[in-house]
């Protein structure tokens, strides 16, 4: 009986050791809580496994068996949340004609790289908002851990209206165009819209886009014209919420934007010509606005350089671009509900912080514009429960930079030491 007792004993101790192997204390030196807005110091950050335990005071004293990560000399944070990412592709002089020549294959291939670089900037979730389709292999991958990137909700291929911003086919000639209907995203009735949406969820999409208005970088000649009925726009919205989805709409033109928010989509992207009316309907139907200002003053400068778009594309770039950052100006003056969203492949991918400055040049305070980037995303992904913040029971999604962003933003384009999930993928 008594060696039976040691042997019990003995197999306690293995287990419990076992326990304490796969706790994890993070010793940060400065941990900014977003909650409460203020930089706390000297804290450890006690994770079991991939989900954070406690959050103490001090340097906790660590057991025989935990890891200890030592980050004392950095400032701790969330995991950063991009509301408005293109995985699939990235801007370059001639891009546009890549879809003529790289097979789904070629596209996930470099999908992948740019999902690593997206992370390791210290983007642990995105939204990935339109793409062929090969998004959604692409968070899947990521899911199974067959690739590295950020945890992905995508909208898979956006829906459009024929001819519209996101028609795959626009630019090609007559005898390749075909008719592209709800399969492909593309609808021109309230029966096509519900069809769409379905089809969606039928693929796999986390969220729906559509794109309300023109756009800039579409191989056509309008980019802010509206380019759906508030009557679709109502039926897309209605449909997508039977099946759980979100709404974002893609939206340059007021007129566009103004029948997206009626119609009761969830966030506006760009927004870059709203007038005073569609800025009361933001404040009255409490849409969240994501400026994507990089891709703006981007997509200006790339057109600027001889042959960098198509002839169709640059003299929208050059009118549109400009302006966005005075219109996000505008909105946070005026009390419009703001996420943080790039547009990141309109852009080289791993520049998504450049945002955080062009968010306070445009009058945003440094905590309102990182709180933007965790706590307010992580509500509109629905995801309070586990993103957003560093708090007991949330995922281990944690960054580390040297500097502390409340007194300079630009340190967050520098980041030393990214977490995702519990696993370290960055530390310098």
């Amino acid at each position: 009986m008594k060696k039976l007792f040691l042997f019990a004993a003995t197999l306690l101790g293995a287990l419990s050791s076992t326990a304490y192997a796969q706790r994890t204390l993070i010793h940060c030196g400065n941990l900014l809580d977003v909650n409460k807005g203020e930089v706390q110091r000297q804290m450890t950050i006690v994770l079991d496994k991939n989900k954070i335990s406690a959050v103490e005071r001090g340097y906790s004293r660590a057991a025989a068996n935990d890891n200890v990560i030592d980050l004392k000399n950095k400032y701790v944070l969330p995991g950063l949340i991009d509301m408005h990412v293109h995985l699939e592709n990235e801007t370059r002089r001639g891009g546009s004609y890549d879809r003529f020549v790289q097979n789904p294959p070629d596209v996930a291939f470099q999908a992948a790289r740019y999902a690593k670089t997206t992370l390791l900037a210290g983007f642990t979730t995105v939204r990935d908002l339109g793409g062929s389709g090969v998004n959604i292999a692409l968070r899947n991958a990521i899911n199974k851990g067959l690739v590295e990137g950020p945890r992905i909700f995508t909208s898979g291929k956006s829906i459009a209206s024929t001819g519209g911003h996101a028609d795959p086919t626009n630019g090609y000639r007559k005898d390749l165009m075909g008719d592209p209907g709800p399969n492909e995203g593309v609808v021109n009735s309230a029966d096509d819209a519900r069809k769409a949406v379905r089809q969606r969820y039928k693929d796999g999409a986390d969220v729906i886009k559509i794109t309300a208005t023109g756009g800039v970088l579409s191989n056509a000649k309008d980019g802010q014209g509206p380019q759906f009925t508030e009557e679709e726009v109502k039926v897309i919205v209605e449909t997508a919420h039977d099946y759980g989805f979100h709404v974002a709409a893609h939206a340059h033109g007021a007129e566009g934007m103004k029948r997206a928010i009626r119609g009761g989509v969830q966030t506006i992207e760009h927004g870059t010509l709203m007038d005073d009316e569609a800025i009361e309907l933001f404040k009255k139907h409490g849409t969240y606005y994501v400026p994507t200002i990089i891709a703006g003053r981007t997509t200006a400068d790339s057109a600027r350089i001889m042959g960098y778009y198509p002839p169709l594309v640059t003299p929208k770039a050059l009118a549109i671009g400009p302006k966005l950052q005075a219109t996000f100006a505008r909105a946070v003056k005026a009390g419009v509900k703001i996420a943080f969203g790039t547009d990141a492949g309109v852009y080289p991918h791993g520049y998504n912080a450049k945002e955080f400055e062009y968010m306070l040049e445009g009058g945003m305070t440094a905590m309102e514009a990182i709180r933007a980037a965790t706590v307010t995303n992580a509500m509109l992904l629905d995801m309070s429960e586990s993103l957003g913040s560093i708090e007991a029971g949330k995922l281990a999604d944690i960054i580390a930079v040297e500097g502390n962003p409340l007194q300079d933003i630009k340190t967050l384009q520098n980041v030393t030491f990214v977490m995702k999930d519990g696993t370290v993928y960055k530390q310098q």
